[in-house]
């Protein structure tokens, strides 16, 4: 069974970690693709992985005209849009994000244009697209058990929480408005994955021994971005169909363990 037979979809922040695994789970599940990266080597080495199947683009995702783009140009070579997997964001943390009593206006500005407005972007574009087309269609965002599940010590970023925690209800409000239409928004939460934003808890023996607590699921260990394909594909497949303004934990059990120091 191909869950996606059929399928033309886009992943904005698609050239790397988990949006370029997902990408890949998508095709394998008879999909095609559009992703969206900003680095130009890795949207290179997206265009040979994904071979005839994808369609790699450099953009920034916070550019207004690059989601849009992306659609346009998944139209135009694969005949359809039918979904759109929002990845793209990053940590604020080297432009001053941190604690309330040290974080700066830059440090939260830049976090929330990152994780926040790139979303709204893109998820218009689609929402756009889908009216004008008059399709069904579904949009996945990338949240964060960071948005409701804080963490202190170890993960202590005030304004990267907000803007995940802004991304549930920013997606549960439009997932209300556009239910009529048949279009869908949910969001994915993970937790601590191995990804290239993850490399300062990835490479700290004291975060790694506490993550193998916080997320005891697997013997404990961080996340890896395979882990949150089959959620993804769930969500642009129509098994999902009656599913709209959902959040959904991937997380190794973080929200429901408390971590041991």
């Amino acid at each position: 069974m191909n869950w996606l037979h059929g399928k033309s979809i886009v992943v904005i922040g698609g050239t790397t970690g988990i949006g370029l695994s997902a990408a890949k789970a998508f095709i394998q599940e008879g999909a095609r693709v559009v992703v969206v990266g900003r680095s130009e080597v890795s949207v290179k080495e997206a265009n040979i992985v994904l071979k005839e199947n994808g369609i790699a683009l450099a953009g920034d995702a916070c550019d207004e005209s690059i989601a849009q783009n992306a659609i346009n140009t998944c139209i135009k070579n694969f005949g359809s849009f039918d979904g759109l997997y929002h990845v793209a964001g990053g940590s604020g943390r080297k432009h001053g994000d941190g604690p309330l009593h040290k974080l700066t206006l830059d440090g939260w500005n830049k976090t929330l244009d990152l994780n926040l407005t790139s979303l709204m972007l893109s998820n218009r574009a689609a929402a756009q697209t889908f009216l004008k087309r008059k399709t069904a269609g579904t949009i996945l965002n990338m949240g964060s058990v960071l948005g409701y599940s804080p963490s202190p010590k170890h993960f202590v970023t005030h304004a990267y929480a907000a803007s995940k925690a802004a991304v549930i209800g920013f997606t549960k409000s439009i997932a209300a408005y556009y239910a009529p239409n048949n279009i869908r928004f949910n969001v994915l939460a993970p937790a601590l994955v191995e990804t290239p934003m993850a490399q300062r808890a990835a490479n700290d023996k004291e975060i790694m021994s506490f993550i193998k607590t916080k997320q005891p699921l697997d013997d404990g260990r961080i996340g890896e971005p395979a882990d949150l394909d089959g959620a993804a594909v769930f969500f642009m497949s129509d098994q999902s169909k009656f599913t709209t303004g959902q959040v959904l934990a991937v997380d190794g059990g973080w929200e429901i363990s408390e971590g041991q120091y």
